[in-house]
């Protein structure tokens, strides 16, 4: 791909959270399964020679050094020592808060792209270790299948499960990770399950209950998304997300979507969109 083409950074879903225990470090262990979707931000590079990274447009709150993807750049810049810079442009669709993995996903588009187009020559190991240094969700993007993720999620296990389509409703609303995780009712203590990706019906998200509990926007979203489908929270909120067995079923549900909500719909995919773009 040439350093004018459009690479994508997908959303996930984690289609389930248990949450099995917590750390003396105050780190939880968790069983989650990652599932990329056909729809995402987008970003564009521009190679230069003179070693500067830059960024557009400006992400509202984030100062521009300290944006993931400014970061994974310069991570890789030093990694390999190249000499070579970027100008980076962002279409940003994804929410901030909304449990989908944007900023980790534009981070690991950030790596795997520069890496083709700057012909650095990392492989795929190293590239998920420089992730994992910005975000313990970079490496799931980086290496772009499916998985089961364990242990603090860092232990990350390649599975196929079904690939059907989902309506993602966006309430809105910003949720704390820190918050959820550090909240005195979240349930903790969810055995752990052997082969759990194949057990749909066991699948549930440990911190619902806690989300919905303190932010009633998304209690709201998840109480009309359940009449018209399987639901659930993905990560730890905002979003939410139906699943659907034809796209047309969740179109019609987006069509009657409340006016004052945001929501995409989009097909499950196994092989991450970045991984696919870079193979072509």
């Amino acid at each position: 791909m040439s350093s004018s083409a459009s690479w994508p950074a997908p959303a996930k879903l984690n289609l389930c959270l248990h949450i099995n225990g917590r750390r003396p470090d105050g780190y939880h262990e968790l069983q989650t399964l990652f599932q990329f979707v056909d729809f995402g931000d987008s970003l564009t590079f521009e190679i230069t020679d003179d070693g500067i990274i830059t960024l557009t447009p400006e992400v509202a709150g984030v100062a521009h050094d300290d944006n993931l993807i400014v970061r994974a750049a310069r991570r890789l810049q030093a990694h390999t020592g190249t000499p070579k810079g970027a100008r980076i442009h962002l279409d940003k669709r994804l929410p901030m808060g909304g449990g989908l993995g944007g900023g980790s996903s534009d981070a690991a588009t950030t790596l795997v792209a520069l890496n083709h187009l700057w012909a650095t020559g990392v492989d795929e190991d190293t590239l998920a270790d420089l992730g994992l240094a910005l975000g313990a969700d970079v490496p799931v993007f980086v290496r772009g299948r499916a998985a089961m993720a364990d242990g603090v999620g860092e232990k990350l296990r390649p599975v196929a499960v079904e690939e059907p389509w989902y309506l993602v409703v966006v309430p809105d609303v910003e949720v704390s990770t820190a918050e959820v995780f550090g909240h005195p009712q979240l349930t903790r203590d969810t055995p752990k399950i052997v082969n759990l990706e194949t057990q749909p019906e066991r699948w549930q998200n440990d911190c619902q209950t806690v989300v919905c509990d303190t932010y009633p926007q998304v209690a709201k979203a998840l109480s009309w998304l359940i009449e018209y489908a399987p639901s659930k929270m993905t990560g730890t909120g905002s979003c939410v997300f139906g699943r659907f067995n034809h796209q047309h079923e969740a179109e019609a549900a987006l069509a009657a979507m409340p006016v004052q909500w945001r929501g995409f719909v989009a097909q499950g995919r196994n092989l991450s969109p970045l991984q696919a773009t870079l193979g072509q």
